[in-house]
């Protein structure tokens, strides 16, 4: 008799039931290193990548926090919610509204430097696309667990 791919994985070890505590430190950890993807992937679209150091923290901490305020606010951390495809709207508009306030926290970082609207845009897109390409990949993952 064989057995469902899942199943095998489960049989040999690999894989097994993911607590609940399990799907969230997941969720975190993809989250973050989604937007730290995204703040090295800005820098070396325009070639500074190498030379940024320091700097990329005055993208990737305002962009973390501002993900961080509006993502629990649209339900983004509901691991009920996190794990349905069709509730895969939230990160995107969670990111349209966190775009703007990183943008803005960024430019407090800066000594007020000025707020590009297309950076934002970018921001907001580049952000949004890279998180629902996660949370696909989380749902695939919790759903095989």
């Amino acid at each position: 008799m064989l057995l469902p791919a899942g199943e095998v994985w489960v049989k040999i070890g690999f894989m097994g039931k993911m607590t609940p505590k399990q799907k969230l430190g997941l969720l975190l950890g993809g989250d973050i290193l989604t937007l730290i993807l995204v703040t090295v992937a800005g820098f070396a679209t325009h070639g500074t990548a190498a030379t940024a150091g320091g700097r990329m923290f005055t993208t990737l901490i305002p962009l973390a926090l501002a993900w961080f305020l509006s993502g629990p606010f649209l339900g983004c951390y509901d691991l009920e919610r996190a794990s349905q495809p069709r509730q895969l709207w939230r990160p995107f508009w969670a990111m349209a509204l966190a775009g703007p306030l990183a943008a803005w926290g960024r430019a407090l970082m800066l000594g007020n430097a000025p707020i590009l609207p297309v950076f934002v845009l970018v921001l907001m897109g580049v952000g949004a696309f890279s998180l629902l390409a996660w949370r696909i990949i989380f749902i695939l993952i919790v759903r095989i667990r």
